[in-house]
């Protein structure tokens, strides 16, 4: 099977099950719910993730390994992650 998630940098059979497991089947998707959405999608399905799996999420949308993201990046999404969720 072709899993265009496993083909993204730091995605591997885990992680795009679990994003397969809450509706995100492709790097459209991903783009469209963004890092910060789909963690929390994971999480809230039950999934143990750790915050690894925001970076990596987010290195995936950048192309870019997840221990390269900047350190102002990782708290950035942190704080978002802190926010209440936008469930409009």
């Amino acid at each position: 099977m072709n899993d265009e998630l496993q083909t993204l940098k730091n995605l591997g059979k885990t992680s795009s099950q679990w994003l397969h497991a809450v509706g995100i089947h492709n790097a459209s998707d991903l783009r469209r719910h963004g890092a910060v959405e789909a963690y929390r999608a994971v999480r809230a399905r039950g999934f143990r993730a750790s915050k690894v799996l925001l970076y990596s999420i987010e290195g995936a949308l950048l192309d870019i390994h997840w221990s390269e993201l900047p350190v102002t990046r990782k708290e950035s999404l942190n704080l978002q992650l802190e926010a209440p969720a936008n469930d409009d």
